[in-house]
């Protein structure tokens, strides 16, 4: 019997541990109904969450789309992916116009300053979003300054930048493996949206993903990316200090599991216990303790010195941790202890409703947040035809032109929404359509100019005939008034 095509959404994350594929259905209600989903490990091409080594990458994104397929009986045309890692960052950029008197401020004037700074040249970098902040009219701070009369104009924004040629790796790995992108998502930003509330980023708050290599980093306030930075440490880093003690990693990986704590309180610790490594072999849990608490200090330190300065007194909000990394016993405290920010809460799960037999997701354990929200974010179908147990497709050919559904309108770069990358194509559009733009604009400028210099032409041949006329009437004159 031949499956029937589905309407589904399919998501991939390239984690420094993992690249996770996931399959699933939007229902009315709001609520996620997870299809498939299935994980390869990726620590022997991915370091940070960048990816190094191109060829293993492409042919693991085979294997993950080729078992997707395989469970849900179905082909898939597309898939949303996650961008992340170690090099991204954010940067902040001010833009201003000077304004003639009495100038009331239009969204014209607002798109030229938001277009001027997603033109803007970064050396090897390049920019994959932008987050609007407030704009400065004359000496005072706006959301919205549209309407508003003002001799000055001011953009504040917050870019959000990668390396080009860890970018361009990327679509590389995709082009590879023959897997067609139907659109690129920053990956913290997409976790956000689906752990933090709105009341949590209206207020005031910072996202702390503690994944395998990484520590993402997002400061949110009046509900706007204020800040994004990825620290290179991890839980693996942890694990690394463990494995010192002697051991091999997957030995200290089942310790830290077990044992690690970020914070035990001195009272508690017993200088005569021991850890069991083996049937054999022990180590001093005073020594194990002192070596996972000194890294976890670490990384919090660092999470505290990427908190900008401006913020800190205003997250009121709190601070959000999640991944893999948030389910070290005793972490709120931890963190609590080093930031002197009493609220800290640990996001074990997204915020959607997800319906699931999956017993890593049902596991609520963070570990795929990021993967949730990334599927959440999806808005295309992914679903091609059918396949039947022979694994020959039910119907037509396979479809290699796009979605069921019909593409969306590239978007221009004021029209993106915070978190979507532009994709290549949308990129060269804009590009085009400001070529096009530019040209009009020559084209009238000449023709303007053309008619300025016929009008000059104009005057200067009536003002030619008029001094004769003058000269002529005035000889005239005289002769009539000259004596006999």
């Amino acid at each position: 019997m031949v499956a029937e095509q589905k309407d589904f959404i399919v998501a991939i994350e390239l984690g420094s541990s993992k690249i996770t594929g996931i399959a699933g259905q939007k229902k009315p209600d709001g609520s996620i109904s997870v299809l498939a989903m299935v994980r390869e490990d990726s620590s022997s091409f991915i370091r940070k969450g960048v990816v190094f080594n191109i060829d293993k990458t492409a042919q693991s994104l085979q294997n993950i789309v080729k078992k997707l397929e395989a469970q849900l009986k179905t082909r898939i045309v597309q898939v949303f992916v996650g961008v992340g890692g170690q090099s991204l960052r954010s940067v902040r950029n001010t833009i201003g116009r000077d304004l003639p008197p009495d100038t009331i401020i239009t969204q014209e004037m607002v798109v030229e300053l938001m277009d001027a700074n997603w033109n803007l040249d970064y050396p090897d970098q390049k920019i994959l979003d932008v987050a609007e902040q407030e704009y400065r009219v004359d000496a005072h701070m706006q959301m919205d300054p549209v309407g508003i009369r003002a001799t000055r104009l001011e953009g504040n924004f917050l870019n959000i930048l990668v390396r080009k040629t860890f970018f361009q790796n990327l679509n590389r790995c995709f082009e590879l493996a023959d897997i067609k992108v139907a659109e690129m998502y920053l990956a913290p930003l997409a976790l956000a949206n689906a752990v933090l509330t709105e009341a949590e980023k209206r207020s005031g708050c910072a996202l702390v993903d503690i994944g395998a290599d990484t520590t993402t980093v997002s400061v949110f306030w009046k509900n706007v990316l204020r800040h994004l930075a990825v620290i290179p440490l991890g839980s693996n880093n942890v694990t690394k200090d463990i494995a010192s003690l002697q051991m091999e990693d997957s030995d200290a990986e089942l310790m830290k599991l077990k044992y690690a704590s970020a914070y035990t309180d001195n009272s508690d610790i017993d200088p005569t216990l021991k850890y069991s490594i083996d049937a054999e072999r022990q180590v001093e849990s005073q020594k194990f303790i002192e070596i996972v608490e000194g890294r976890m200090m670490e990384i919090i330190e660092n999470v505290r010195y990427q908190i900008p300065d401006e913020y800190y007194d205003k997250l009121l909000g709190g601070i959000i941790v999640t991944g893999g990394g948030s389910n070290m016993k005793n972490i709120e405290r931890a963190i609590s202890n080093s930031t002197r920010i009493e609220k800290v809460r640990v996001a074990k799960f997204v915020t959607t409703a997800i319906n699931t037999g999956n017993d890593q997701l049902k596991a609520r354990n963070g570990m795929y947040n990021t993967l949730l929200g990334l599927l959440a974010k999806g808005d295309i179908n992914c679903a091609g035809n059918g396949i039947d147990r022979q694994g020959s497709l039910f119907g037509d050919e396979k479809q290699e032109n796009g979605p069921v559904i019909p593409d969306r309108k590239p978007r221009q770069a004021t029209e993106v929404p915070t978190g979507t990358i532009r994709a290549t194509r949308e990129e060269e559009q804009a590009a085009e359509e400001a070529r096009r733009k530019k040209e009009e604009e020559e084209r009238l400028r000449r023709e303007e100019e053309e008619r300025q210099r016929e009008e000059e032409r104009r005057l200067k041949k009536e003002n030619s005939r008029w001094n004769r006329f003058k000269r002529g009437t005035r000889k005239f004159l005289d002769d009539l008034t000259k004596p006999e």
